[in-house]
C-alpha cells in the first residue's frame, strides 16, 4: 500500500505535522481524505503516521500508553515503544512509521528501533516524505514562515511531484 506523506517541523516550541489524504492500493487510488494525523494524550500530542492504517492505529495505542506511564515524556515513550515494537512477536509484523511531536520535539519512530530527533526540527515519512522535506527544508533556510505555513506548503509541492501524495491535507499544531 502507498499513497501517504507526513512532514512535521518542531521549532521555538512549536510543532506543526501535516499530512495527505491518499491512500492508493497498486495504482488505483482508493481513498482521498484518510485522516492519518490524530492527536493523542488528552491533545498534548500530534501523531502521524506512514504504512498500514490498522498497523498505525494499534501503534498509536501503544504509543499513548507509553505516554501515559511516562508521564508525558516524549522521548522515554518513543523509546519504550520502539524496544516493545523490535521484541514483541507480534507487533514486530507491524507495517508502519510514525512521526510524533509536542511543544518538547519531534521524533520519527520506525519498528526496527529507530527514534529519530531531526537536528533541524523537520523529519518526514512516506511515499512523498523526501520531496516534502527537501521543499520545508529550502523554506526554512529562504523564508521566515510560521511552522504550520512552511509543512503545508512543503505537502503542496510534494503533492505536485509524488502521485502517492494529494493535496488533501491535515494539518495540526501545537
Amino acid at each position: 500500500m502507498h499513497g501517504t506523506t507526513i512532514i512535521g517541523l518542531h521549532r521555538k516550541g512549536k510543532t506543526a505535522l501535516c499530512g495527505d489524504g491518499q491512500v492508493s492500493l497498486g495504482d488505483t487510488i482508493i481513498k482521498a481524505k484518510a485522516l492519518k494525523i490524530r492527536r493523542i494524550f488528552d491533545d498534548k500530542v500530534i501523531i502521524g503516521f506512514a504504512g498500514a492504517t490498522a498497523d498505525a492505529f494499534t501503534l498509536f495505542e501503544k504509543f499513548e500508553e507509553k505516554l501515559k506511564s511516562n508521564k508525558g515524556n516524549l522521548k522515554k515513550a518513543a523509546v519504550e515503544l520502539a524496544k516493545e515494537w523490535r521484541q514483541d512477536k507480534y507487533l514486530r509484523r507491524l507495517e508502519a512509521m510514525l512521526i510524533a511531536g509536542d511543544k518538547t520535539g519531534i521524533l520519527m519512530i520506525s519498528g526496527v528501533g529507530d527514534v529519530l530527533e531531526p537536528d533541524d526540527g523537520l523529519i518526514a515519512i512516506g511515499s512523498g516524505g523526501n520531496y516534502a522535506l527537501s521543499a520545508a527544508r529550502a523554506l526554512m533556510r529562504n523564508t521566515n514562515l510560521p511552522e504550520e505555513k512552511i509543512v503545508s506548503e512543503a505537502m503542496k509541492i510534494a503533492s505536485e511531484i509524488c502521485v502517492y501524495t494529494n493535496d488533501q491535507f491535515t494539518l495540526e499544531v501545537l
